[in-house]
């Protein structure tokens, strides 16, 4: 069994809070994760059609005969649950707890700022993470593997091949989370959509030039991509900046949650493939991005993550603003180091005045670590340990 690391972080705040909202992607180990925390709870999952049905046509009789401290999983599937949980907090004083899980951001945070706001620890739980693979027996040895396998958890407790599983789990994502959060007409064209997204990883989103391709309009693709949000599918860091002469992109770029899905959506069908593949970097670049993102969410923190990029092309890749500090970080896929890839730590340690060498980091697809003048060498494989010692 991997130990998750929010679950100290889910013990210790239900002493303090009457409600803890769990969220996160499809089969990333919610219900797992809540019912070894919180093992004397009685656990009820609101997919299921009897508790579901009791639920939505008398919500007093459900709480009549589910007493006690509670894990509703998917409780966004009875919107008034979340009246009734507000009722029973507030007239039992915090005494009674409740844990609330769901995969549907957009519809359980709605629920939320209606019933519940003030009353609940909001948390988001994500497939593995290296650091939580890290001396397991599911640990694997280099960054290829990672990228084209991602890390739902259940490739690697059942040991299955991430094509078929991924297929299916999309498929899945879209048939359960699309269709409930906004009508989509052509699933068909909603699945291209997200492969189009696929091959954007890194780069500026671009409403209107992804619509250009599909034939759809501005205002639906930022829809559909909202929805993607909404449901953990990808996540868009903004740009950083201080009015540098206000010479700075505005514009977010686009990311995955999961890189072996992204593997999946863009055709890859092995790691020796990946390997030689055209979009190995953006993919590793990828990998790193989404890496750092978990360490602040299995902390209970959102994450500082930024990029920064000129109107002149200097950049980088992405920048964590802890207090007071900027911590610029570049990542290159490569195993050989190079000093052309210091070049925008250099430019913005310049610039900013405000990022020293010892909190800058390049990130590299090699083994080594190294203290150079100008940053960190990382290797991959010791990347967040590193820079967490930081924030």
């Amino acid at each position: 069994m991997i130990n998750r690391y929010l679950s100290e972080i889910l013990i210790s705040i239900i002493k303090k809070m009457p409600v803890i909202t769990l969220t996160g992607p499809r089969q990333s180990g919610k219900t797992t994760l809540v019912k070894q925390c919180f093992s004397d709870f009685t656990y009820l999952n609101l997919e299921e059609t009897d508790k579901k049905e009791i639920a939505l046509t008398d919500p007093r009789l459900f709480f009549e005969i589910y007493k006690g401290n509670l894990i509703i999983d998917e409780a966004q599937n009875v919107p008034d649950i979340f009246s009734w949980v507000q009722v029973i907090v507030d007239s039992e004083k915090g005494d009674r707890k409740f844990i609330l899980t769901g995969s549907q951001n957009f519809l359980l945070l709605e629920r939320i700022s209606q019933s519940l706001a003030g009353r609940t620890a909001i948390l988001h739980l994500f497939p593995f993470s290296m650091e939580e693979l890290k001396n397991t027996s599911f640990e694997l040895k280099n960054y290829i593997d990672y990228i084209f396998k991602g890390f739902y958890p259940r490739l690697y407790e059942h040991d299955l091949s991430p094509g078929r599983w991924l297929d299916d789990y999309l498929v899945s994502y879209i048939e359960r989370n699309v269709r409930t959060i906004i009508n989509v007409g052509d699933l068909i064209q909603f699945q291209r959509f997200v492969r189009i997204c696929a091959g954007r990883i890194g780069q500026l989103v671009n409403f209107s030039q992804i619509g250009n391709e599909l034939g759809l309009s501005y205002h639906t693709v930022q829809k559909w991509l909202s929805v993607l949000e909404a449901s953990f599918i990808v996540f868009r860091l903004q740009p950083w900046f201080s009015n540098y002469n206000k010479r700075i992109i505005k514009t977010s770029k686009l990311y995955f949650y999961d890189t072996g899905l992204a593997s999946n959506l863009l055709g890859i069908k092995s790691s020796d493939e990946l390997n030689i593949h055209f979009m190995r970097g953006a993919l590793f670049e990828n990998l790193i991005i989404s890496e750092l993102a978990k360490a602040f969410y299995n902390t209970g923190q959102r994450p500082s993550l930024y990029f920064w990029r000129d109107n002149s092309g200097n950049e980088i890749d992405c920048l964590i603003e802890s207090g007071q500090k900027l911590i610029p970080i570049e990542i290159k896929s490569g195993t050989t180091i190079s000093g052309d890839w210091l070049k925008g730590i250099r430019f913005f340690q310049k610039l900013s005045g405000n990022a020293n060498p010892e909190n800058s980091f390049l990130i590299y697809g090699g083994l080594e670590n190294q203290i150079r003048s100008d940053c960190n060498v990382v290797s991959w494989k010791d990347a967040v340990a590193n820079i967490k010692k930081c924030i």
